[in-house]
């Protein structure tokens, strides 16, 4: 017999990690990857020959979902984790 609320919150800073990992790793929704979105913000620079924008909303578009999924997972550890003394 496994009881879950025990076996869960050991869990959550690993399933953090990984869950970061697989983002960084993976394709977004399966339809939108770092590199796709790298390859178009070259084709956008190459274009108008502006390279700085292109790259800095590319990395910024990644920074803001990573910095969001960060703030969730910290509430979640915080909110689930094992507290410790």
């Amino acid at each position: 017999h496994i009881i879950m609320p025990q076996a869960i919150p050991p869990m959550i800073p690993a399933l953090a990690n990984y869950f970061i990992a697989m983002f960084k790793e993976t394709p977004l929704l399966s339809a939108i990857t770092v590199l796709e979105l790298m390859n178009q913000a070259k084709s956008v620079a190459n274009t108008y020959y502006r390279y700085v924008e292109p790259m800095t909303l590319v990395g910024a578009f990644f920074l803001v979902i990573s910095l969001f999924s960060v703030v969730l997972l910290r509430w979640l550890e915080r909110r689930y984790g094992r507290i410790e003394k």
